[in-house]
């Protein structure tokens, strides 16, 4: 019920709100009927006659619209009662570029892989089919997503840009002048994890295989719930701590994020789920270890030829060591080298969750094995 007041708020915010960073006018909205959306807070779809119209919700404003767009079958003539402030997307996508790993992964799943004819950041992608579709000259890279090549872009004829927004940005530079349609994939602003997964079902609409998103969003919510059921009858809940120090900072997630709600439907305790934020917040050193020093677990990301150890983390930064989780050596690291943790979990929160369980409560399990994330060696 929650959820449908929600997405009738948005819906109503739309008619009074003008569009930020001048991308459209007020509007009415068409009578259709709203597609269910259980989880997603910043997502509002809805069917009209001649077209779908997908509301996204501004996740740093709440009371104002990020982005709205008109999604028109590219077979059918252009509506004539459109929206004015919408952008209109010509719907399947043929010619795309994704900026990022993530969603390439899911256009995957989506089977819509072969819509994909840009990207940005090779040397981060974890996918073997954009990774063969460069080597092939099939997809092009348009090298650095924060200033991508124009003129490449220009030349691949895309018919939209999939990218991620961030709070007072101040536009896409370049790209934002191109007069092609500019999606802006807010998804990972989502305050729960399947929130943000049930994203796919827009996605599912932008490239033609809403039907499986649907059916793959079930799934992932099926597996979550009863991951998560199973998780809450553990008789202990262990601290949690995550990620490590850059530079002079740790980025920290917030309570109300993704990762946040991830561990405490793991069954466990996370030392910074007091920061109600969806975003990351910048730490000191001596602060994650004022309130983290005591955490029983520690999970960690990182990118490098070999698996981390403990003596290596403590060669790196030797106040590593102060930390209980260190101590004792329950630290559990990812190599996002060659583990697709990014293209994966966002996603399929569902796997995330069960590395989470398996881990956190082995006694639930006959086996211990997990999908990303592995105890450090000695």
């Amino acid at each position: 019920m929650r959820r449908f007041l929600l997405s009738a708020y948005i819906v109503t915010v739309v008619l009074l709100l003008t569009a930020c960073g001048g991308r459209g006018k007020t509007f009415s909205v068409c009578e259709g009927d709203t597609l269910r959306l259980e989880y997603a807070e910043n997502l509002c779809l809805v069917r009209c006659p001649s077209y779908t119209l997908a509301v996204l919700r501004n996740p740093w404003d709440t009371l104002k619209v990020l982005h709205t767009y008109a999604l028109v079958d590219r077979e059918d003539s252009l509506p004539e009662n459109l929206p004015d402030g919408a952008t209109v997307v010509r719907v399947p996508l043929e010619r795309c570029m994704v900026y990022s790993s993530v969603h390439c992964s899911l256009f995957k799943e989506l089977g819509a892989v072969d819509r994909i004819a840009g990207i940005c950041g090779l040397e981060y992608m974890n996918v073997p089919e954009i990774k063969e579709g460069c080597r092939a000259g099939k997809v092009t890279d348009c090298g650095n997503s924060m200033s991508p090549d124009v003129e490449k872009i220009i030349d691949l004829h895309p018919d939209a840009l999939l990218l991620s927004p961030y709070e007072n940005s101040g536009g896409y530079g370049k790209v934002d002048k191109l007069g092609i349609p500019l999606v802006e994939c807010a998804d990972y602003m989502e305050t729960s994890p399947l929130g943000r997964a049930e994203w796919m079902k827009f996605y599912g609409l932008l490239t033609g295989a809403y039907p499986r998103a649907d059916s793959l969003f079930r799934k992932v919510e099926k597996a979550y719930l009863g991951m998560k059921t199973l998780a809450a009858g553990a008789g202990h809940r262990p601290t949690v701590l995550s990620d490590l120090k850059y530079g002079a900072t740790w980025y920290i997630s917030g309570g109300n994020s993704t990762t946040g709600q991830l561990y405490a439907d793991a069954g466990a305790d996370y030392v910074f789920a007091y920061l109600n934020t969806s975003g990351s917040v910048p730490m000191a050193f001596e602060t994650v270890l004022d309130k983290g020093q005591q955490a029983e677990y520690w999970f960690i990301k990182y990118n490098q030829p070999k698996d981390k150890t403990c003596r290596e983390l403590a060669e790196e930064y030797a106040p590593y060591s102060r930390f209980r989780a260190f101590k004792e050596r329950r630290i559990y690291g990812c190599n996002t080298s060659y583990v697709p943790f990014y293209e994966d979990t966002p996603f399929r929160p569902d796997r995330l969750l069960e590395d989470m369980v398996r881990i956190l409560h082995p006694e639930l399990f006959d086996e211990a094995d997990t999908r990303y994330f592995t105890k450090l060696a000695e």
